[in-house]
């Protein structure tokens, strides 16, 4: 087991599936102490007992101001603080922006922007408590510098997370306190199945993507994993984007053949 993160102590929010648990998994095998959190019965027994080491798991609702004060608290009890946040937990509903309803707009940006500011705003009260820094780490998208038109909401949302970002990393810096965030571009979860299952769906999207595959949730818990330990110790205020080159693409790519 490798030591990056030992004695570290972390929270990873949306971590019963996806890249949330591909985090709090390498985050585990890197020697920090996790706290796994999701609404989905799940983190408390699938996700957790993927842990490497010691790990807590607790059902929680990230709009609920409550629920998250005991998340951190929850570390603080039980592993006597909190030194890595990852607001990951996210939600996307997909419409056409005619057929958009407010009901949807609403749900998505409780989840995506109230729900990151709520955690990651109380778990920089507790790093500036505890007075030795930290690394908070929430959950962009590419779908911040692209428009899809049946994606108006989710993109709204990570845009505000990107700007959020950069204002909390100016806010921390004198506590010590680094600021990031993840652009995770299309990547093989749950999310991305109904695409992958569709044949020319699925070309579509491996022609906009240079690498001509999707990435894992690893390849971005690879990521995670460097902008929480020390390597980053000067990186503040950014968003890193795993997304295979997607962003930096003006054209198609032939794609001859799809992955197995």
């Amino acid at each position: 087991m490798s030591t990056r993160l030992k004695d570290k102590v972390a929270l990873v929010t949306g971590a019963a599936g996806g890249i949330g648990l591909a985090i709090a998994r390498r985050y585990s095998r890197e020697g920090a102490r996790v706290v796994l959190v999701d609404r989905a019965e799940k983190v408390e027994t699938e996700a957790l007992a993927q842990m490497a080491g010691p790990a807590k798991a607790m059902r929680g609702d990230v709009t609920d101001p409550a629920q998250v004060a005991e998340m951190v608290a929850l570390c603080e009890r039980e592993f006597g603080g909190l030194d890595i946040c990852v607001c990951n937990a996210g939600v996307i509903r997909a419409a056409e922006f005619l057929d958009l309803e407010l009901e949807d707009l609403d749900f998505v940006l409780n989840v995506n922007v109230r729900g990151t500011f709520l955690v990651a705003q109380a778990a920089a009260k507790a790093m500036v408590r505890q007075g030795r820094g930290g690394s908070i780490i929430t959950l962009s998208s590419m779908t911040a510098e692209l428009a899809m038109s049946n994606q108006m909401a989710y993109g709204a949302s990570k845009g505000a997370v990107r700007q959020m970002t950069k204002s909390m990393a100016l806010a921390m810096a004198p506590h010590g306190v680094r600021v990031n965030a993840l652009g995770p571009g299309s990547i093989e979860t749950d999310i991305m199945a109904t695409i992958t299952d569709d044949p020319e769906a699925y070309r579509t999207v491996l022609s906009r993507i240079p690498m001509k595959r999707l990435g894992s949730p690893d390849e971005v818990a690879s990521v995670a994993l460097f902008l929480a330990s020390e390597d980053a110790n000067y990186v503040t205020g950014q968003t890193v984007y795993v997304d295979g080159g997607r962003l930096a693409l003006n054209y198609t790519v032939k794609v001859d053949s799809l992955p197995v």
